[in-house]
């Protein structure tokens, strides 16, 4: 595998603006068994700052914020704390910890959005 054209390839899928890339990214990425590849894919997702996307790397069990590889996790926490525009990613935080979702999963977001607050 030749690193940088993975990595050429997920950045110009994550500076596209139609909702195929974002299912790609999504698909493709994020399921991949490489942990630097899911790093990526995460940092991709959450720079495109849509609902979206976001929603994936939110609320998705194994995904984002709730991968199973603390570096990959902490990758996607790193990168909403990054956004200069956190509206979106605090309103489905919060949708996701009033949600019926997994206890996992909302513990996860409240600790993010807890981070978050303190970030602004």
């Amino acid at each position: 595998m030749n690193n940088r054209k993975v990595k050429n390839i997920i950045e110009a899928l994550g500076r596209h603006k139609d909702a195929d890339s974002i299912r790609v990214l999504n698909e493709l990425g994020t399921n991949c068994p490489i942990d630097e590849i899911r790093e990526m894919t995460s940092k991709a997702l959450i720079r495109k700052n849509t609902k979206e996307a976001l929603e994936i790397m939110i609320v998705n069990k194994g995904k984002g914020i709730n991968d199973l590889s603390a570096r990959v996790a902490m990758c996607a926490i790193n990168e909403l704390l990054a956004l200069k525009d956190k509206q979106e990613a605090l309103e489905i935080l919060e949708n996701t910890i009033n949600s019926e979702t997994e206890k996992e999963v909302q513990d996860t977001a409240r600790s993010v959005k807890a981070l978050m607050s303190f970030s602004a």
